[in-house]
């Protein structure tokens, strides 16, 4: 009796649905309507920049409203936020495959405008951790969850290209936001600054939601909500793991970056820009992968940059200057940004278009959890050594034990090492 290997099993499932796909729908691959769409997703990831913006926010706590926190009580904060990014992924791309895109993706934007009106009149750590860390949180969920699976409906052999373009738009949040803050907080008060972040949003997500736009109709996914059917794919499953692992620790640096500069002698002013170096290197990162992506796959991608960031994780407490933190946090952003931009490809490709949104958000939700643990644990670990040394080996040996797990994924579906995966 012959058994057919999981490992041969997971190459054969991608080659028949990526054959499946050609054979049944041919995806634009640009036109006006699929790059409205694209200029839709980009204004939407303008917001979730605003969720990246965290570390400006978690510095500015540690030293007015919340001074009487301790760093990982106020990290709590941004992990909710990250991880609710990320959490509700599951529902809502179970959503997405049924049809509900436009319903859901109003009623998040909402949400997210509205929390960060709310966050204007929080003096208080709860107040702040139910509008900024619940609230952005969901809201920001909401509007990311789909935006990759909308992708996938408009473009296949240029879907690189789309994601990288797309993905400069959470850059341009993260780069413009911390800025905004540092320069609004002393001219026009805490209050307005977060008004006027709310008017931003309201803009940008309002073009969002008149631009995109789903293109083929709904599908009766079977399976429930989470669908452990497509764990038997062990690529899928090795991928998930590696996703977990990276996010335990590639927030870190961007959590407290600000904080490690004004330990090595940066000026406030200074340091408050670091997340915005980051997120400047993130721009270019982001359209560099989407590039790269569509020429040598997205695996083959993201386990160099991955890499990359595991090494600057490593290297970042022992930077004792502010130039060369600097440097670090810009090549960082450019690394991090890279694998980011592109993070849910493989996913796409492991299975067919039909439950694409909830592979995403099985995906995702995986994310979330660590997302959710990584900043807080960090910010233990910083408390109890009194120094990021530890930290940053900490979150360095998980973001390299992720792109360890790429490399099996990798290894699974393709033993060609000169494969497009």
């Amino acid at each position: 009796m012959t058994t057919t290997s999981p490992f041969r099993s997971s190459r054969a499932n991608l080659v028949s649905h990526e054959a499946l796909t050609t054979e049944e729908d041919q995806f634009p691959d640009g036109g006006l309507r699929a790059w409205l769409v694209v200029l839709g997703v980009r204004h939407s990831l303008l917001s979730v920049g605003y969720a990246l913006s965290w570390g400006a926010y978690q510095e500015y706590y540690q030293e007015s409203i919340l001074k009487d926190q301790s760093p990982s009580s106020i990290a709590w904060i941004g992990s909710i936020q990250y991880a609710l990014l990320f959490l509700p992924g599951l529902a809502v791309g179970h959503l997405f495959d049924l049809g509900y895109f436009h319903l859901l993706f109003f009623s998040s934007s909402t949400l997210l405008v509205v929390a960060a009106f709310l966050a204007a009149q929080c003096t208080e750590y709860w107040q702040l951790l139910l509008c900024q860390g619940f609230g952005v949180g969901l809201g920001c969920g909401g509007v990311f969850g789909p935006t990759y699976a909308i992708i996938g409906h408009w473009f296949k052999k240029k879907r690189g290209l789309a994601l990288g373009y797309l993905a400069v738009g959470a850059s341009l949040g993260g780069i413009c936001i911390p800025i905004a803050v540092r320069n609004l907080i002393p001219k026009v008060g805490f209050p307005w600054t977060m008004r006027i972040i709310g008017f931003i949003l309201l803009l940008v997500l309002g073009v969002s939601n008149l631009t995109m736009k789903r293109r083929l109709p709904p599908a009766p996914v079977g399976g429930g909500l989470f669908n452990l059917a497509v764990f038997k794919s062990v690529a899928y499953t090795i991928y998930c793991i590696s996703g977990f692992l990276t996010f335990l620790g590639i927030y870190t640096l961007l959590t407290y970056i600000n904080v490690s500069a004004t330990q090595v002698g940066a000026s406030p002013e200074l340091a408050f820009y670091y997340v915005a170096f980051a997120n400047a290197g993130s721009l270019f990162g982001r359209w560099a992968g989407g590039i790269l992506m569509d020429r040598i796959g997205p695996l083959n991608t993201s386990i160099p940059f991955v890499v990359f960031s595991a090494v600057l994780t490593y290297a970042w407490p022992f930077s004792r200057s502010t130039g060369s933190l600097v440097a670090i946090a810009i090549v960082y952003g450019f690394c991090s940004g890279a694998y980011i931009a592109i993070m849910t490809s493989p996913v796409m490709n492991l299975g067919g278009d039909d439950d694409v949104g909830r592979r995403i958000g099985m995906f995702m939700t995986i994310l979330a959890c660590g997302s959710l643990l990584g900043p807080p644990i960090s910010g233990k670990i910083e408390v109890v050594t009194g120094g990021f040394e530890v930290v940053g080996l900490y979150a360095g040996t998980m973001v390299l034990a992720g792109a360890v797990c790429m490399v099996v994924a990798r290894y699974l579906v393709s033993r060609k090492w000169t494969a497009k995966v």
